[in-house]
């Protein structure tokens, strides 16, 4: 059975991840941590999370703890994430990453950690979202430069991150898919008197509101018709059920930075 620890463990995705590693046959809950003035440090993680005690508890730090696991999930933000990373490429934990806002450099590094370490790192985990991203990829690739491209984004008013990670690999995956590259024609953006839209950008757009817990939409806009790709998460129940999936499959496998596309067979479709 895989032993894994939760990095955030008292925070909104550290207690419904930790509930669904405890629904999981393949693995065990054996920890978590936040930082070391959090009330939670001492306590249960089960009785924190809202499931009742399992007689594993929350630590202070990342260290103290480490040892223990075989896997570490972690959905914090970002500097703290390649910190984390760090310490896990130093005991030889792989590591499940859902964390958003990473940059290219943080990208490029986790890649170098994954010389040492396993590493699953996905800007989201639910499998509906992954289907998302190969759909939007193939549609794409399917109407061309006939159709403009546009995403937008919709979270609760508590994230930090703007646009989404998802939205950012879903712009990725529709740049892909038309040969265009984001970094060059997305658009990020828009206000006062912008002239015609370009034929090559792809525009995201973000909404922050109340309690979201996340929707996606992308629209294929062309002459005379509109075809979307819609993704509403109800609850963040997904995003914690596909960690815990990249967790049990991760446990084992060679170094490197894996994706989802991996975990779920997606990779070669």
């Amino acid at each position: 059975m895989t032993k894994v620890i939760i990095a955030g463990a008292a925070g909104r995705m550290g207690k419904r991840i930790g509930y669904m590693v405890t629904q999981n046959s393949a693995l065990q809950l054996v920890g978590g941590f936040e930082q070391a003035n959090s009330p939670a440090v001492g306590k249960d993680i089960g009785e924190i999370g809202g499931y009742g005690p399992i007689g594993a508890f929350i630590a202070p730090d990342l260290p103290s703890i480490i040892d223990q696991c075989d896997v570490l999930i972690d959905f914090t933000f970002h500097t703290a994430t390649m910190q984390f990373a760090k310490i896990a490429a130093e005991h030889k934990k792989a590591m499940v990453i859902g964390t958003t806002g990473l940059s290219k450099e943080d990208l490029a590094e986790l890649k170098e950690l994954g010389k040492d370490i396993p590493i699953v790192q996905s800007p989201n985990m639910a499998v509906g979202v992954n289907v998302l991203f190969k759909l939007t990829q193939k549609v794409a690739s399917i109407l061309g430069d006939d159709y403009d491209i546009e995403i937008v984004e919709a979270h609760h008013r508590m994230k930090k991150d703007a646009p989404s990670g998802t939205a950012l690999k879903l712009g990725e995956m529709a740049a892909h898919g038309v040969g265009r590259d984001l970094q060059k024609v997305g658009v990020f953006e828009r206000n006062g008197i912008i002239g015609e839209r370009t034929k090559d950008e792809i525009g995201i757009q973000t909404i922050r509101g109340g309690d979201i817990v996340g929707e996606h939409t992308v629209y294929f806009a062309g002459p005379g018709e509109r075809i979307e790709l819609i993704h509403r998460a109800h609850s963040r129940d997904n995003f914690a059920r596909g960690a815990t999936v990249a967790a049990a499959w991760i446990a084992g496998k060679p170094n490197g930075l894996y994706t989802m596309f991996d975990v779920l067979g997606l990779a070669d479709l």
